[in-house]
């Protein structure tokens, strides 16, 4: 049997049962055990505990690249309104979190990195995290709704349904091109917040956005994918360095950042930018190449934190200097 084949059967995720994978019964019957005993204890959750199922992480990228589409749309908001729409797609995104979470409850408890994760470690049970998962996701839909228009609520809805549904279920088990399909929900908040401010979708700017946090995802998750290979295969779960080997995942990470790279200079294109945002764009994208490469040809484990770690700095970056440009340059 090829690796390939052993990841088509997802493991059963329903509350009242976790299937074990073969060869990991006693793992997974850990975690199932733990979460089921919950179900009767009278602990209560805390703030923290909800807090940490909206991956605050990303939620911090997720506002400030919504931000950015708010920014540099041609229609000015009221400020009040600029934070509503902001607090809606965050809504949204830790919605889609939540969900993503109470799903992956199985295999978080077996993997190192998410096994103190709230519904794993007990400290949340899995009905609670679906409630919360899907009042926080109404809810969002139903305030950018109100508050703008409804263009930018569907989009806003269709990045939940992307993220919870599309991604969670019927590609992050099921294929290693999970990510690169479902980084399209990562991609949206710009372009909804754009279409939040002038109630269309047909300037090519949001989709710029778009195109550049597509294209960062795979390289991005890819490198922690690298180190964290070992609780992918345990798990079960086919990300590209257990099903196609470490030295494929470093060439498609390559290939992604040359993608990235390219694609970071498509805004000048359409908008009338400086010196400035060509020079620091390209300045950031050498490193991002430099480190791609390093990591193509070393073996040190660490070398694909230190991508990690820095594309996350690279996309802040871009685009701080991309709104640096357009307010002072």
């Amino acid at each position: 049997m090829t690796k390939t084949a052993a990841f088509q059967k997802k493991p059963s995720v329903s509350p009242s049962s976790i299937a074990a994978p073969q060869g990991k019964g006693e793992n997974y019957g850990k975690v199932h055990r733990r979460i089921e005993s919950f179900a009767s204890d009278s602990h209560e959750a805390t703030a923290k505990d909800f807090i940490t199922l909206l991956k605050p992480g990303v939620l911090l990228l997720v506002v400030y690249t919504a931000a950015i589409g708010l920014f540099l749309s041609p229609v000015n908001l009221h400020p009040f309104l600029n934070i509503i729409v902001i607090f809606a797609i965050a809504m949204g995104s830790g919605g889609a979190a939540a969900f993503n979470m109470w799903y992956d409850r199985d295999i978080d408890g077996v993997m190192s990195r998410t096994k103190n994760r709230p519904i794993p470690k007990g400290l949340i049970s899995p009905n609670d995290a679906l409630s919360f998962a899907i009042l926080l996701s109404t809810t969002s839909v139903l305030v950018l709704f109100m508050a703008t228009n409804a263009l930018a609520a569907a989009l806003l809805a269709f990045s939940i349904f992307f993220y919870a549904f599309i991604y969670t279920v019927l590609l992050k088990r099921h294929t290693s091109q999970n990510i690169v399909i479902g980084g399209a929900a990562g991609a949206f908040p710009p372009v909804i917040g754009w279409i939040a401010a002038t109630g269309n979708m047909n300037a090519f700017e949001p989709w710029l956005l778009f195109s550049i946090i597509f294209l960062w995802t795979p390289s991005h998750f890819w490198a922690l994918a690298l180190y964290r290979s070992k609780d992918y295969e345990l798990a079960q779960v086919p990300m590209l360095p257990v099903t196609a080997g470490i030295k494929h995942t470093k060439y498609q990470i390559l290939i992604y950042a040359v993608f990235l790279v390219v694609s970071s200079f498509s805004l000048l294109l359409v908008k009338d930018l400086s010196f400035f945002y060509l020079t620091t764009a390209s300045i950031l994208g050498a490193i991002y190449l430099y480190l791609a490469g390093r990591l193509f040809m070393s073996e040190k484990p660490a070398n694909s934190m230190k991508l990690f770690g820095y594309s996350i700095f690279y996309l802040f970056a871009l685009f701080t200097f991309l709104i640096l440009d357009v307010l002072f340059v």
